[in-house]
């Protein structure tokens, strides 16, 4: 059984604190039962605490804790993986506080949090998430150095300076790591739950699929560009290019892997460089067409960025691309063939609509320009809020509801433009972007996503046609809130007046931007462009560069505490040097590995008037210091008398 004094009810309060601020963050992820249940359970703790109250039993806490695995399981279907290991671990640590009585319990209950700290920063990086989570690791050292000294009974934030201080001392270090530590091209290993609950662009293409994305406010990328950007209507970000379509949903099909074809470009290209969000797919994104891959990056034949591996952090890149261009002018009949291919029975109507262009003419550019007409002057509507499609949604949308999203415009063109005879692809991707005056750069957000069409004309090669505009010009140049009427439901940051909290959110997103360039962003490939300016770019350079900083910081913090003269102490053994240097000025230096006892002794033959004075002082000071025991009157009483004792004033009145 321990001896280690109980937890007083302020520690255990400031303990249900400190991890209730840690967990928060947790809860808005997890089952609400859980969230509600972790809630009520620290404030049953901290009421028990101050009232007095026995805890559960053995039983009970098992019971309990088998009950609350078995929700979690239920919740998520499992207990590995992140979001469930998650869940499982803050059910864990609520749990703890049901056993928190000693020092033991404290510490374990402490270290849950640390762990609990590092598993946000899977969820989120952002540089206010780090401010609260730092503020959270300070909570947790002050009371990891308290629950240390519980024996004392101080206040539970009598140690928050020694934690702050602690925390400095440790940032040269930090600094030099992340300076100097060599960074690898790809993380060592992934978590199996990151490719969940993603906001983003798929690469599949079914109706209503972009409408319900173009409901978010969440960042997709930043785009800095050398110059001027292009012009709103020519801002085309290419994504994921769907070639196969089976009735109901546009796919990318084959064909990924041929090389792309030689861009005939006309005019400047656009230089600018790309901070893109995580959205865990392997493709990139660069306005139409780009001009090469960035580094660890291919062009796939439909002029797609694709890389190696899913994006699971914050990536940056250059691209330089061409907005004004000529591709494809040359076509295989197999290739011709596979961007043709329509299921056989689909929508009848509108193959029936196609057939009857293409038998008016035999020039492919006539029967696109025809099928644009037919949108601008069928009496189409673009809107967020399209009415539900059945099966056969393509003739639905045609011929019946006549409203929708560019989902539907680019994927019912390009259905009519197969069927017509003309090879045609969907393109998604992203249209537009808000410049911010803050960071002068574009913010392209899940709300700009779009879809469009590329079709193959002869001697002309493949050329963007996008059927939107034929509905709603505005959706290019003053983006998604001058395109659709306005009760449908735009959001904040895709408003042109969002107002004060508009401009609040692009200061901060400036802020953002920062953070995720200088610090998410620092991969390896900026790590070697930043230390090669100062010809640390290679790798035993850099291994240099790590091992000198951190003896060079490592010295600055011992040279710190040396200049402060001292090691902090707690206040038992504060008290009893002071009595040392009260001592040594008066001609009794205590000797090196001198007990306090046997120190005493020795004064009390030299001085017999101090003699009765230092050895209680001595027994006090053994009591506290060794013995673990008192409480917080005692070390009150030995400090006032250390203060108040002196050797010149005791030999005056004697």
């Amino acid at each position: 059984m321990s001896t280690s004094p109980r937890l007083s009810a302020p520690l255990v309060t400031a303990l249900v604190a400190v991890l209730g601020g840690v967990l928060a963050p947790h809860l808005v992820r997890l089952p609400l039962w859980l969230g509600a249940g972790v809630l009520g359970v620290g404030m049953w703790r901290v009421w028990a605490a101050r009232r007095g109250s026995a805890l559960p039993g053995r039983p009970a806490r098992v019971g309990l804790t088998v009950v609350v695995a078995g929700g979690v399981g239920a919740a998520f279907g499992t207990l590995t993986g992140l979001q469930a290991g998650v869940a499982l671990l803050t059910a864990m640590a609520a749990l703890k506080l049901l056993e928190l009585r000693r020092r033991r319990d404290a510490l374990v209950l402490l270290y849950l949090g640390y762990f609990l700290v590092a598993a946000q920063f899977l969820a989120s990086q952002a540089p206010w998430t780090v401010a609260y989570l730092l503020a959270a690791v300070w909570g947790l050292t002050s009371l990891l150095v308290a629950v240390s000294r519980e024996a004392w009974g101080e206040h539970p934030w009598a140690h928050a300076g020694l934690a702050a201080r602690l925390a400095l001392q440790g940032l040269p270090v930090m600094l030099v790591l992340f300076l100097f530590f060599p960074r690898l091209g790809s993380p060592l290993w992934g978590l199996p739950d990151q490719g969940r609950a993603v906001t983003g662009l798929d690469d599949r293409l079914a109706p209503g699929a972009i409408s319900r994305l173009s409901r978010s406010d969440a960042v997709a990328f930043r785009a800095t560009f050398d110059g001027a950007p292009p012009p709103a209507g020519e801002r085309y970000w290419r994504g994921p290019v769907l070639a196969a379509y089976d009735g109901g949903t546009w796919r990318p099909g084959p064909g990924r892997e041929v090389s792309p074809p030689r861009i005939e470009s006309r005019g400047r290209p656009a230089e600018y460089r790309v901070l893109l969000e995580p959205h865990h797919r392997e493709w990139l994104f660069a306005l139409d067409l780009p001009g090469g891959a960035p580094g660890g990056a291919r062009v796939s034949g439909r002029f797609e960025l694709l890389t190696g591996e899913p994006v699971h952090r914050v990536r940056r890149y250059r691209v330089r691309s061409f907005t004004e261009h000529r591709i494809g002018r040359g076509l295989s009949e197999q290739r011709r063939a596979r961007f043709l291919e329509l299921p056989p029975d689909a929508h009848p109507q509108a193959r029936a609509l196609a057939r009857e262009w293409r038998r008016a003419t035999a020039d492919s550019a006539a029967v696109v320009a025809r099928g644009l007409r037919y949108f601008r002057e069928g009496g189409f509507a673009y809107t967020l809020t399209p009415p539900e499609l059945d099966g056969n949604w393509v003739d639905a949308f045609l011929f019946g509801s006549r409203r929708g999203f560019c989902g539907h415009y680019a994927g019912a063109f390009t259905f009519l433009m197969r069927a017509a005879g003309v090879p045609a692809r969907v393109v998604t991707g992203y249209l537009g972007g808000t410049r911010n005056p803050s960071g002068d750069y574009l913010i392209v957000r899940q709300a700009d996503a779009h879809a469009w069409t590329e079709v193959w004309l002869p001697d002309r090669g493949w050329v963007r046609v996008d059927p939107t505009t034929a509905v709603s010009p505005a959706r290019a140049e003053e983006g998604l809130d001058g395109s659709v009427p306005e009760d449908d439901p735009v959001p904040l940051m895709a408003r042109a007046d969002g107002g004060w909290l508009r401009g609040v959110r692009l200061r901060l997103d400036a802020l953002e931007t920062a953070w995720d360039r200088w610090v998410l962003g620092y991969d390896a490939e900026a790590q070697r462009a930043v230390l090669g300016r100062v010809g640390l770019g290679q790798w035993p350079r850099m291994v240099g560069a790590l091992a000198a900083g951190l003896v060079l910081s490592g010295g600055l913090v011992a040279l710190l505490v040396l200049w402060r003269g001292r090691v902090r102490s707690g206040p038992v053994e504060a008290a009893f040097g002071r009595l040392e240097r009260k001592l040594a000025r008066a001609g009794l230096p205590r000797h090196r590995a001198e007990g306090p006892r046997a120190y005493a002794e020795r004064v009390a033959g030299s001085r017999p008037d101090l003699a009765r004075e230092v050895r209680d002082l001595a027994r006090l000071y053994i009591r506290l210091r060794y013995e673990e025991r008192g409480g917080p009157n005692d070390v009150r009483s030995l400090r006032r008398r250390v203060a108040g004792f002196s050797p010149r004033r005791v030999r005056a009145q004697a």
